[in-house]
This record gives structure tokens, C-alpha cells and sequence, in this order.
């Protein structure tokens, strides 16, 4: 690509994935206000871009997003997660959500119980809000801690109730793992990942470790696998 030369992002990812040898290409981590049809069309095209992304929420409550400062609001990012499951249907779905942002009612926080039921995300990383000195949010009432925690574990429960379906699908196939480490809690195990980004732990000797191997995904347990090499 030329200095000099202008493109979008998805042109540049497009051109990435054309380089040769390039097995897998991950990006991370689009904005849902700035996620084009013209990104989703590439990722349908090149095989080599990880079926997997990560698409943060932060809140369902469109009056939140407005105080997040976010551009996008609870319909247009629905809108966006249907069309993403329309083009790419077997894409493991991730996000970010936080719960208590100062001024957030109970009504809110049910936007974000709505958003997560509709998304089904494959998983999620949860957050309680706690204030960055220095941030407009920072000068904001806060939602009392006991009823931010209380919603906090609504959240989770949700968001592992309606992940279930999606958990365990690829159980039984055979599957490219990139093997990226020796497994932290057993001594002859790795680790890798899947392209949508699932992790899956398996028997195997170092060599391995950089390496895109095949692997059979025996065991499901709910966010990742046990599997055997091939």
C-alpha cells in the first residue's frame, strides 16, 4: 500500500488478506457507529479474517449511550447485530457491557437485558462502573453500589441464559486450531483458538505451539473445548 494512497478500512483489510502465506487476520475492536456493510462484505469474502467479533454495547439504553458520548443508539446497534447474523450466520459475537453508569434507571438497565436477550453473544465481559477522576461522568450521581451490584448479577445470569444455544455448536468437528501456548493448568496440555476465537485445550508437545493444527472438539464446556489433535 502506497504512503500516499487513500483507502477505508475495509480496502485495507481487504488488502491484507490477499498477502501471501496470511493464514488468519483478526481485527479488534470495530465501534458499532463506524461498522459498514462494506466491512461485513469483506470478512464474507476472505476466509483467512477470524470469524469472530467483538462488538462492544457498553449500555442498551440509548439515553446512556447519549451520556456515554457513544453516537449510536439501542435500534440502530440491534439493527446491526441482525444484519451481521444475516451475512455472517456463524460468527462468535462478543461485547462489552457496563452496569450502574450514573444516572442509569431500572428501565435502562432493561434496555440492556432486551439488547443482550436479542444478540445472544457468544460471551461477554462485564463491568461495574466505577468513576475516572477527571470525566464528566466522574461529577454525575451515582447509582447506589447496592443496586448496581444487584443488577450486575441479573446481568450475568441473562447473558449466560440466552448464550446457552450458542455454546457446544461445533461439538464433534473437526476444527484449525492456532495453537498459541503450553495450557497454564496442566503440564502435557496447550491451549489454542479457534477462528471465532473459542479457546480449546488439547494434548500435545511444544512444538506445536505456533502452529495451525487440526484438532477434534470432543468436550464442550460452555466457552471452550477439550479436543484431540489429528
Amino acid at each position: 500500500l502506497d504512503k500516499k494512497e487513500e483507502c477505508s478500512f475495509p480496502e485495507l483489510l481487504a488488502k491484507i488478506a490477499k498477502l501471501p502465506g496470511l493464514k488468519r487476520l483478526r481485527f479488534m475492536t470495530p465501534n458499532p457507529k463506524d461498522f459498514s456493510d462494506e466491512l461485513l462484505q469483506v470478512m464474507k469474502e476472505n476466509e483467512n479474517i477470524c470469524n469472530h467479533i467483538h462488538l462492544p454495547l457498553q449500555s442498551g439504553s440509548t439515553a446512556i449511550l447519549k451520556r456515554m458520548n457513544r453516537h449510536y443508539s439501542k435500534e440502530s446497534y440491534m439493527a446491526l447485530v441482525k444484519k451481521i447474523r444475516e451475512v455472517l450466520p456463524d460468527v462468535s459475537l462478543t461485547t462489552d457491557i457496563i452496569v450502574g453508569f450514573p444516572g442509569e434507571t431500572e428501565e435502562d438497565f432493561q434496555d440492556t437485558m432486551e439488547v443482550v436477550a436479542y444478540s445472544k453473544f457468544d460471551s461477554a465481559f462485564t463491568f461495574q462502573y466505577s468513576k475516572r477522576t477527571g470525566t464528566p461522568a466522574a461529577k454525575w450521581e451515582a447509582v447506589p453500589e447496592d443496586v448496581v451490584k444487584e443488577r450486575f448479577q441479573r446481568l450475568l445470569e441473562h447473558i449466560r441464559l440466552h448464550s446457552e444455544e450458542r455454546e457446544g455448536r461445533d461439538l464433534g468437528k473437526v476444527m484449525e486450531v492456532l495453537v498459541e501456548e503450553k495450557d497454564k493448568e496442566s503440564e502435557n496440555m496447550l491451549t489454542g483458538r479457534l477462528s471465532n476465537n473459542v479457546l480449546v485445550h488439547f494434548e500435545g508437545g511444544e512444538r506445536l505451539i505456533g502452529e495451525i493444527v487440526p484438532v477434534r472438539l470432543d468436550k464442550s464446556m460452555g466457552f471452550y473445548y477439550y479436543g484431540s489433535v489429528l
